[in-house]
């Protein structure tokens, strides 16, 4: 019996083993397929900055935690495992080619008014300072804080780091049930065995639904598919992330550079389809021109857990004692992974919180 059991292994379910085990408790993390090979596997690793002082909003203050722990994090990581995160602040552009000059004026009134830092950029000034980005851009401004980390990198630090901290990884280890003894759950299910337990976690990301629903709670996470093109272009036309709304370029140190994404709500297909890599690959030609001669490497797929619109569920399950969940973190899993398991950790071993209250979402259900 260890004082935690996981279930997931994505990048919350490891950032929260790894968090526990940085406190002294013993962690089994369980994982239905490969460690970290869902959602967290197939995402781009971007960083938006944030102020706490000024954030009010709980998707605000969630960021702007999370943005002041990366770089110990990272560092963290890099200590405990020996590999590199890829964490780095390259800034983002964020523009749009068509409409008024004045079309993304209400976004940099929400940035200032968070306290973060952001150039509005039109004309000339933009051209001078990103030559390859499409000339007729109409909008534009620039987040100097933005940072990036590579995900694949980032899982294999998380799963060094678990294992250096003592954590217990069990890939190929679906739960199937578990046994309740009033308001606690004392053992989980396995095709491998039966795994017990003081506290269990659930972040299982867009599979977490049936698990909760088996605490007798219900939770309505959503799969929502999102479709990824990886290109390579040597040298690199530009290093800072590129965003168009919710679609994005990644410019990887490497000459990588990563396209995204699609929303789809298909259930749990992650096949890939013609027609919106193609439109991916429309996408980055049209915001950098340069990159219809790039190099098409690959494209995949994962799936997002969509709950609570877009907001996550982190906190204890009602009616349970020792039961919690971090679960619809939607397109921010990497993003907000370390303010997550802090918030996990707090609650597990009953700390003050870092945040209010009502950012941890426990009054849902």
């Amino acid at each position: 019996m260890c004082d935690v059991v996981v279930i997931g292994g994505g990048v919350i379910g490891l950032s929260i083993a790894y968090e526990l085990a940085g406190a002294g408790l013993s962690v089994r993390v369980l994982e239905q397929g490969q460690m970290g090979q869902e959602a967290s596997w197939a995402g781009a690793g971007i960083l938006p900055p944030g102020n706490p002082d000024w954030a009010q909003t709980c998707e605000a203050r969630l960021r702007a935690a999370s943005c002041g722990l990366w770089p110990k994090w990272a560092e963290g990581l890099r200590s405990d495992s020996g590999i590199d995160t890829g964490y780095v602040r390259c800034g983002g552009l964020e523009l749009r080619l068509s409409g008024a000059a004045t079309e993304l004026s209400a976004e940099i009134e929400v940035w200032q008014r968070e306290g973060v830092a952001v150039e509005s950029l039109t004309g000339s000034a933009l051209r001078e300072r990103f030559p390859a980005v499409n000339p007729n851009a109409t909008a534009a401004y620039f987040l100097p804080e933005l940072a990036q980390v590579r995900n694949p990198w980032l899982l294999d630090a998380l799963q060094a780091g678990c294992v250096q901290r003592g954590v217990q990884l069990s890939p190929g280890c679906p739960v199937t049930a578990m046994a309740r003894n009033g308001e606690r759950i004392h053992t989980v299910r396995t095709p491998g065995g039966e795994f017990s337990a003081g506290q269990f976690v659930i972040a299982a990301g867009a599979w977490s639904r049936e698990l909760v629903g088996q605490t007798g709670h219900e939770l309505n996470v959503q799969p929502v598919r999102g479709q990824i093109v990886l290109l390579e272009a040597l040298p690199l036309p530009f290093s800072c992330v590129i965003q168009e709304g919710h679609r994005y370029l990644v410019p990887r140190r490497d000459g990588h550079i990563l396209i995204g994404s699609t929303e789809e709500h298909v259930g749990f297909d992650k096949r890939n389809t013609s027609g919106a890599i193609a439109d991916l690959i429309e996408f980055a030609a049209r915001l950098v021109p340069q990159l219809r001669n790039a190099r098409f490497l690959r494209a995949w797929a994962g799936l997002r857990p969509y709950v609570n619109g877009g907001l996550p569920f982190i906190g204890r399950v009602p009616h349970l004692s020792n039961v919690f969940v971090a679960v619809g973190h939607y397109r921010a899993g990497l993003q907000l992974s370390p303010i997550t398991a802090v918030l996990i950790r707090e609650f597990i071993t009953g700390q003050p919180s870092s945040l209010p209250l009502d950012c941890h979402l426990e009054a849902q259900g």
